[in-house]
């Protein structure tokens, strides 16, 4: 199982910490604690089942308990267990499954505002890599604890980032990523870099190598919508911003931006931002 977290905004840390349970005890038994839980275990072993599956968490790895899932201990400690823990929270959008979901693509009312989302995913229960990064880390987290500043909070912020950042590039490394997922990505990279251009299904097809069918059936598992709707929705971004930062006229603008026909550009813009593009110049431009 994996955890799939839409971003911006990213995860954010609250509070770590660790502890020591001698044998026969049992790490409590909590539901819907509303954030999750990373365990990270140094010495000996916790058995932890998680929305009904169990978990043996032995040294050196990790778990992630979910922020609305019950857990309970389905085993005492067998030996004297050591492990460090941290709870943290995102306010996007996130998902536990199997394989990648859906993305869901930024809707911003801003202007000037293109926010590009991305995916990351982190395995829910593994091998913790690099421990001799990490372990400094969880000790470093509970120091800055001890410190009132502002410093101190920024701080564990960016250690929670830079943990997140290694279990992703492990699963990057190790997951067996759906075809239609790589796929998409592939495809949005390549629309994104060639959107002044004129892009048809079949220039499209012959650059990824695949059939348009199966690149609109990737895109659509994946962005929710296909690769040319994709395309208009970046090409409007863009037109956006060079309506405010630049003097061009529109029909400029709209060449600049991909679009062949003046008119069908009017109608793209006026669709997606609900105004015509010289009426959204003059809303923002004094």
């Amino acid at each position: 199982m994996i955890f799939q977290f839409t971003a911006p905004p990213l995860p954010h840390y609250i509070v770590g910490g660790e502890d020591t349970y001698q044998t026969g005890r049992k790490h409590p038994d909590r539901f819907n604690i509303g954030v999750f839980d990373l365990i990270v275990v140094t010495r000996g072993a916790l058995f932890i089942e998680d929305a009904g599956i169990p978990y043996s968490v032995t040294s050196g790895r990790y778990l992630i308990l979910r922020p609305d899932a019950a857990h309970r201990t389905y085993r005492p400690c067998q030996d004297v267990t050591h492990f460090y823990w941290l709870h943290f929270q995102t306010l996007g959008p996130w998902s536990e499954s199997e394989e990648p979901t859906m993305i869901a693509l930024s809707q911003s009312d801003q202007p000037d505002v293109s926010v590009a989302n991305f995916s990351f995913y982190l395995p829910k229960c593994r091998e913790l890599p690099a421990k001799e990064q990490v372990y400094p880390w969880f000790e470093q987290l509970q120091r800055l604890e001890q410190s009132p500043s502002s410093s101190a909070r920024w701080k564990q912020q960016q250690i929670l980032q830079e943990l997140l950042q290694l279990l992703q590039a492990e699963e990057e490394e190790t997951y067996p990523w759906s075809p239609h997922y790589v796929i998409a990505e592939r495809t949005a990279d390549y629309l994104k870099k060639h959107y002044k251009e004129a892009i048809s299904y079949q220039r499209l097809s012959e650059a990824m190598h695949f059939h348009q069918n199966y690149l609109s059936i990737c895109m659509k598992k994946t962005f929710g919508c296909t690769p040319l709707e994709y395309l208009t929705r970046h090409r409007i971004q863009q037109a956006k911003h060079l309506l405010i930062h630049t003097n061009d006229p529109v029909g400029r603008v709209a060449e600049e931006c991909g679009f062949g026909s003046f008119p069908y550009f009017i109608r793209c813009f006026s669709k997606h931002t609900g105004f015509k593009p010289k009426a959204f110049r003059q809303n923002y431009r004094s």
